[in-house]
C-alpha cells in the first residue's frame, strides 16, 4: 500500500557517497560524521572552529574540512562550489545551531536574531548554494536538524523554539516541492541530547542520550527512508501527542510539568 512505502529513497550504501555535514565541529554533527567516515562515505565537515574541523580531517583519511560561518552567504556558496567539484555532492546535512535559554521577562533582541540567523536562516543560505546543483543532477537527499523544541511553544524556548520550529516548516515545504525531482528531504527533531549547548541547562532533561546515540538514530532514520526522524522515542512521542492538544489543555499541562 502507498501509505507503507518510505518517504524517501532509503540510504543504505554509504560507500563513496559524498556527504556535506554544515556545523559538524562538535555534537551530533560530529558523531554522524565519523559514524559516516567508519561507512565508506566520503565525509566534508564545515563550522567556524577551524581546528575542530582539521582534528578531524587529520584523523579520518579522506575527509575535507572546509571551515566557513553559516551567516555568510559568500562563504557558503564558495564552499558549496569547493565541494562539488572535489567530492562531489550526494547529501547534505545542516546541523548547525545556537542555543541559549530566555524567557520573554529577559527578552534579548540580540539573541533572538542571532537565533534565526544561525538555525535558520544559514539553512537558507546553504539551500540557495546546493539546491540548483542537485536539481541539474536530478539526485541527492537534504537533512535538516531542527528539534522537538520546534513543535509548540515551551518555557525557555522563547528564541530557540520558533527558529527551530520555522526550520521544521522548511523542510515539509520541501519535501512537497522536491519528492518527484530524485531529490530526498529529512528533518531531524532530536530529544534532549548531550552536546555542548545543553550542558547550559539547569534542569534534569528527561531521556538524555549521548551524541552518539543520536547518531545512531539519525542514520537508521536515513536507512529507513523517514521524513521525520525523531528520538529517543520514548520521549518525543509525549510531545508530538501534546502537539495536538487544545490550547488550555496544553498550556495548563506545561505549566505543571515544568513549574514555571
Amino acid at each position: 500500500m502507498a501509505w507503507l512505502t518510505p518517504f524517501n529513497k532509503p540510504l543504505n550504501d554509504w560507500r563513496g557517497r559524498s556527504v556535506w555535514l554544515v556545523g559538524a565541529s562538535s555534537g551530533i554533527g560530529l558523531a554522524c560524521a565519523k559514524d559516516l567516515h567508519a561507512q565508506g562515505a566520503k565525509v566534508c565537515v564545515s563550522a567556524r572552529q577551524a581546528d575542530l574541523l582539521q582534528q578531524f580531517a587529520d584523523q579520518h583519511p579522506g575527509s575535507l574540512a572546509l571551515p566557513l560561518d553559516v551567516t555568510d552567504k559568500q562563504a557558503m556558496q564558495a564552499a558549496a562550489q569547493h565541494l562539488s567539484a572535489a567530492h562531489g555532492l550526494d547529501v547534505v546535512v545542516y546541523c548547525a545551531g545556537v542555543y541559549q535559554p530566555q524567557r520573554a521577562t529577559q527578552y534579548h533582541l540580540a539573541s533572538m536574531e542571532q537565533h534565526m540567523a544561525v538555525n535558520y536562516h544559514g539553512a537558507l543560505y546553504l539551500l540557495d548554494a546546493v539546491l540548483p546543483m542537485l536539481l541539474t543532477q536530478g539526485r541527492g537527499h537534504l537533512s535538516l536538524v531542527s528539534s522537538v523544541a520546534g513543535y509548540r511553544g515551551l518555557p525557555q524556548s522563547l528564541a530557540y523554539g520558533p527558529s527551530k520550529a520555522a526550520l521544521t516548516h522548511l523542510a515539509e515545504a520541501l519535501y512537497l516541492d522536491l519528492q518527484d525531482s530524485g531529490i530526498g528531504v529529512s528533518v531531524i527533531n532530536p530529544g534532549f541530547v548531550e552536546t555542548p549547548l545543553t550542558a547550559q541547562n539547569k534542569f534534569t532533561m528527561p531521556a538524555l542520550i549521548t551524541s552518539e546515540q543520536a547518531a545512531q538514530h539519525i542514520l537508521q532514520g536515513w536507512r529507513d527512508g523517514l521524513f521525520e526522524i525523531h528520538f529517543p522515542k520514548r520521549f518525543t512521542r509525549w510531545l508530538q501527542l501534546l502537539r495536538i492538544l487544545p490550547y488550555r489543555w496544553y498550556f495548563s499541562l506545561v505549566r505543571r510539568a515544568t513549574g514555571l
